[in-house]
């Protein structure tokens, strides 16, 4: 495929995504977590699938444990996690949601869906199915990127973007 119009198409995939989550998002008044700043939403989205050591959680989100330590703190004060002991090491500290915090983000879940399965609605159920399927099918590409960066090929010639940094 012509690495320009992948490109483009990537270009314009990122703008129908952008605007999507943000259709989503508008008028979610009703959503406990519109006032949660989004670096402190991911690290709950983390969470609500089980605890988490600090160390694993700012490697899964990306950031310096100094910015998950900040984090964590406001989450604590807010009364959405909990600092826990993993298993006998006290010195491994976990993340875990409270009860505030896992009900916060079921609520979430539930008006995230609400407002998906509206729009969902509107289309045609031939429309419903591809539009599953693509996206399924983006997870896939994106899981196989990901194991691809696990095991690089042969050094290819830089990017444009990366000459630019040198």
């Amino acid at each position: 495929m012509d690495p320009t119009s992948t490109m483009e198409q990537a270009r314009t995939t990122a703008r129908l995504l952008h605007e999507l989550l943000r259709q989503l998002a508008a008028g979610a008044d009703d959503d406990p977590v519109v006032d949660l700043p989004l670096a402190q939403l991911r690290v709950c989205g983390v969470l609500s699938q089980g605890p988490r050591p600090m160390s694993a959680l700012s490697r899964e989100l990306g950031v310096s444990l100094s910015a998950m330590t900040q984090l964590a703190d406001r989450l604590e004060r807010a009364q959405l996690v909990n600092r826990v002991a993993q298993g006998g090491d006290r010195r491994v500290r976990c993340l875990q949601l409270t009860e505030r915090g896992e009900k916060m983000m079921r609520y979430h879940e539930e008006v995230r869906v609400r407002r998906i399965s509206v729009a969902l609605e509107q289309l045609q159920p031939n429309a419903r199915t591809q539009v599953t399927a693509a996206l399924q099918t983006m997870i896939q590409a994106c899981l196989a990127t990901k194991e691809q960066d696990r095991h690089p090929k042969e050094p290819s010639s830089p990017s444009p973007v990366s000459e630019a940094l040198l």
